[in-house]
């Protein structure tokens, strides 16, 4: 080949090559896609980015009670592991040692819950100060008073689950900005849960000066429900939610395809975890209400197969959220009428006709009512026991039975010990006994704050494992 020809195939390849590249370079601004996934904070500087912040908080807030299906199950379900609800039926040591109370402060599934509670805390109050700014005059519900009670319920969700000595970061509700806080017991943790919920209340309007009734009803129980955590305000938590309807419940809800009620997930889809009975494969397990063998309607239980998902636990699933999609009930009027029948428990009007709590057990016990999936049929009335220890073991197991699977009956054992005078031994599951997979029980009451905490230069570990 002769160096003209050469030379000609040389340039040809360049030019091709230039060709190329100019191509590339013209048809780069073709080619470049936006990331959907990153927001530019600008963006949220608008009534549409307010009420963004707002939708993502009550995303957080589903993290904060039944959990994220990208990560791991929320308190609710880690409560009811801890207590006489769930059973782990898993291979993971984190839910093993949950239910065997034996809980480390390296537990990642525990360290997942404090940081989903703390999550939905922090978007509230960052939702609260960009509704504030950029408010909408065509607003359907009272966002702000919205957030004040997702603010409020993971503090009750806090106080309810872990340990004196848990830290809240301080955040402006101004700007949205935070701040490592202090350490604060558990009572405190209830008093700040009730403070939110009375600004929630104060915060209640429409646009339209009109009362928005989901907002109010909601903030009434969850200061109710406070209240009766820091002790000797019964009354004050009956009156809180005396204009609560029975019938009104604040639901979260799931797309189908985009996420999963957590609930069905673990219990039933996966098998992690099986309804716990008051016997388990060693025998009689002290202190455990009957979920499954009470056959209960308030907390249908099936057994469609044999064992769980380690192959060795007898697997039990509950029939109140079936399907992936059943909606969860946050709070409801349920929850209404049981803060009044602890109150007149408290008062001494047990057995008052109408007001007292057995009139208010058998009123709920003799219309239907609705849980998630169920509605509960007319349920034989229940009889006065006659002396005040079983009075209070009664209307305790009315209320597991009405709450199952709320994140409710931690914080109710807790106080049987804190506000009732109960030793440990007389309330919580297999309290001195053998766990049915090896070993004793613990005697955990509660959760440990992390240790991924002890990066709050504030924390120092648990002030106590008290109740």
């Amino acid at each position: 080949m002769n160096s003209y020809m050469l030379n000609f195939r040389r340039a040809a390849v360049f030019l091709a090559a230039g060709v190329v590249l100019g191509a590339c370079n013209a048809n780069d601004q073709l080619l470049k896609a936006t990331d959907p996934d990153i927001i530019n904070p600008a963006d949220l500087n608008s009534p549409d980015g307010a009420e963004a912040l707002r939708v993502g908080a009550l995303g957080r807030l589903k993290h904060a009670t039944v959990g994220d299906p990208n990560v791991n199950e929320g308190p609710w379900l880690m409560d009811g592991l801890l207590v006489d609800e769930y059973r782990s039926g898993d291979t993971f040591i984190q839910r093993d040692e949950t239910d065997q109370r034996n809980i480390q402060v390296s537990n990642s599934f525990i360290s997942g819950d404090y940081r989903f509670i703390n999550r939905a805390r922090v978007a509230a109050v960052q939702a609260i100060a960009m509704l504030r700014k950029y408010p909408n005059p065509k607003a359907t519900l009272a966002a702000v008073g919205q957030m004040f009670f997702v603010k409020g319920f993971a503090e009750l969700q806090s106080a309810l689950d872990f340990c004196n000595g848990q830290p809240f970061a301080i955040v402006d509700l101004t700007t949205g900005n935070s701040t490592v806080g202090d350490p604060i017991s558990v009572i405190d943790a209830f008093k700040l849960a009730a403070a939110s919920f009375d600004s929630a209340i104060a915060n209640d309007k429409l646009p339209t000066g009109a009362v928005d009734n989901s907002v109010l009803f909601a903030a009434q129980i969850g200061k109710g429900r406070a209240l009766l955590g820091i002790g000797g305000q019964s009354a004050a938590a009956a009156a809180a939610v005396a204009g609560v309807p029975t019938s009104y419940s604040f639901n979260e809800t799931w797309s189908a395809g985009k996420e999963d009620n957590q609930i069905w997930a673990l219990n039933i889809s996966a098998r992690r975890l099986a309804v716990q009975d008051s016997v388990d494969e060693l025998g009689t397990v002290v202190n455990a209400l009957p979920f499954v063998s009470a056959k209960d309607p308030r907390v249908p239980t099936s057994k469609p197969v044999k064992f769980s998902f380690d192959g060795v636990t007898l697997y039990a699933a509950q029939g109140v959220w079936p399907l992936r999609d059943t909606p969860v009930s946050v709070v409801n009027g349920i929850d209404a009428r049981l803060i009044e029948a602890e109150a007149a428990y408290q008062s001494g009007n047990y057995g008052t006709p109408v007001t007292g709590t057995l009139a208010i057990l058998n009123a709920l016990r003799a219309a239907p009512q609705t849980l998630g999936a169920v509605t509960t049929p007319a349920m034989t009335a229940l009889t006065d026991p006659g002396t005040d220890p079983a009075r209070l073991a009664q209307f305790f197991r009315e209320k597991a039975f009405w709450t199952f699977g709320r994140g409710q009956r931690l914080g109710d054992l807790r106080r049987l010990i804190r506000q009732y005078s109960l030793p440990a031994a007389r309330v919580f599951p297999g309290e001195n006994g053998q766990w049915f997979k090896s070993g004793n029980y613990g005697h955990d009451v509660n959760f440990p704050v992390p240790q991924t905490e002890l990066n709050n230069p504030n924390f120092h570990g648990c002030t106590d494992r008290a109740a």
